[in-house]
């Protein structure tokens, strides 16, 4: 691992449980919407999984949460936000088990031609990633309420506003597998979406 000083900081291959350390993530996942979507919700029982080639993204933030599942359970989780991402084939799996009938796979993918995804105001809950980033003026430290480089807490996470955090000018992530809860974003252009249903196991990693 490079220099923690302001300027390019690099790290290699790493994988991030959130909670009590913080560590870079890529701030990608499953919504669909264009417009802002809710700002605090119940997180399914299930993960899912997202890999892409590289991942652009400008004004960057990262804190500790929880995630509260619809039956009461907590997660804790690495919430990442981008003001801006530019996310370059992207693909997203999440297998759900079904009575009787066993797992059905759902498969989305898009970004993988000319036109990047692109999302504003992204931010995604996850406990697990392995990638390669690099960061643009890094600051860790800071306290969670008082991030100035990204576009801040999301309204409605359970979290400390005076917890840590890490923040920094801009990011780029490449050759990224991670498992998450939850994505919510101000918009998300899919271009070129491609999406697919089919019994058993076919997931992105």
């Amino acid at each position: 691992m490079e220099s923690l000083a302001r300027g390019g900081t690099r790290w290699k291959r790493f994988a991030v449980v959130m909670v009590p350390s913080v560590a870079a993530t890529a701030a990608i996942g499953v919504a669909l919407s264009q417009g802002a979507l809710a700002a605090s919700f119940s997180v399914s029982g299930q993960q899912f999984k997202v890999t892409t080639d590289r991942l652009d993204g400008t004004g960057f933030v990262q804190y500790g949460a929880i995630d509260a599942q619809k039956g009461g359970k907590q997660v804790p989780v690495a919430v990442s936000g981008f003001s801006n991402a530019k996310i370059k084939n992207l693909c997203q799996s999440v297998v759900v088990p079904v009575p009787v009938f066993g797992d059905v796979s759902m498969k989305l993918s898009a970004g993988g031609g000319a036109t990047p995804v692109e999302a504003k105001n992204l931010y995604i809950d996850l406990d697990q990633l392995d990638a390669d980033a690099t960061f643009n003026n890094i600051d860790i430290g800071v306290a969670a309420g008082s991030t100035t480089k990204g576009p801040g807490m999301h309204k409605g996470d359970k979290a400390d506003p005076g917890s840590f955090a890490q923040q920094a000018d801009s990011a780029t992530l490449t050759h990224v597998k991670q498992t998450a809860w939850a994505t919510t974003a101000g918009t998300f252009k899919l271009s070129g979406l491609k999406m697919s249903v089919a019994k058993g196991k076919s997931e992105c990693f």
